[in-house]
C-alpha cells in the first residue's frame, strides 16, 4: 500500500507540473467560452480578387480539374491559413473553403475565366483560443493535445483522491467536500 501512495504522490506532483499550462489554458478558455459577451469582437474581414489559370477550371470533365494545383496557388498567393474544408465544383463556379481556429477563407472561382473572389475572415485571439478549446478546425495533432490533456487531468484527479485516502486526518473532510462538490454540480445541472 505504501508503494501506491508513493507512486500516486510522484505522478500527482510531476504530471500536475507537466500539464500546468494546459490545465490553466483549458480553465481560462472555459471562462471565455462561457462569457463570450465579456470580450469585444475583433473580426477583420478582407475581400480580395485574383485569378487562377483559366485552363485549370474551364475543363468540361470536372475530374480533370487540378484541385491540388489550385489550392496550392491560392495558399501561396494569399498566405492562407487553416485546412482545406471544402472544394465544391458546380457548373459555373468552384467554391473552396479553408478553416482554422478563428479563421475562414472562402474562394469563389468563375469556371469560365478563372477569376475569383476571396473573403477572408480573421477573428480575434479569444475566438482562436475558444476554437482551440473545442478542437474546432484544429487538425489531428491538436486533437491529440486535447486527448492527452484529458488523460493527464484524469490521472491528476485520481492520484489526488488516492493521496487523500492515505491522509487519515484529512480523509473525512476531504471526502465530505468531494460529496458536497458532486451534489452542488448535480443540483445546478438538474434544478438551476
Amino acid at each position: 500500500m505504501r508503494d501506491l501512495a508513493t507512486w500516486s504522490r510522484w505522478l500527482h506532483i510531476y504530471l500536475s507540473m507537466f500539464s500546468f499550462i494546459i490545465v490553466l489554458f483549458f480553465s481560462v478558455t472555459g471562462l471565455t467560452l462561457n462569457h463570450v459577451d465579456w470580450f469585444p469582437e475583433s473580426t477583420v474581414v478582407s475581400e480580395l480578387k485574383g485569378s487562377v489559370n483559366a485552363s485549370w477550371v474551364s475543363v468540361a470533365d470536372t475530374a480533370k480539374i487540378p484541385k491540388l494545383d489550385i489550392v496550392e496557388q491560392l495558399r501561396a498567393n494569399h498566405s492562407i491559413k487553416g485546412q482545406l474544408n471544402d472544394f465544391r465544383i458546380d457548373e459555373e463556379e468552384i467554391s473552396i473553403s479553408f478553416q482554422g481556429p478563428g479563421y475562414t477563407a472562402d474562394f469563389f472561382v468563375n469556371r469560365a475565366d478563372g477569376k475569383y473572389e476571396l473573403t477572408e475572415t480573421k477573428m480575434g485571439i479569444i475566438a482562436v483560443i475558444n476554437d482551440l478549446h473545442k478542437g474546432r478546425d484544429t487538425g489531428k495533432s491538436w486533437s491529440w493535445v486535447i486527448d492527452f490533456s484529458a488523460i493527464f487531468m484524469i490521472v491528476i484527479s485520481v492520484t489526488g483522491l488516492i493521496l487523500l485516502l492515505f491522509l487519515k486526518k484529512k480523509r473525512t473532510n476531504g471526502m465530505l467536500w468531494l460529496a458536497i462538490g458532486g451534489i452542488v454540480a448535480w443540483v445546478f445541472y438538474y434544478f438551476v
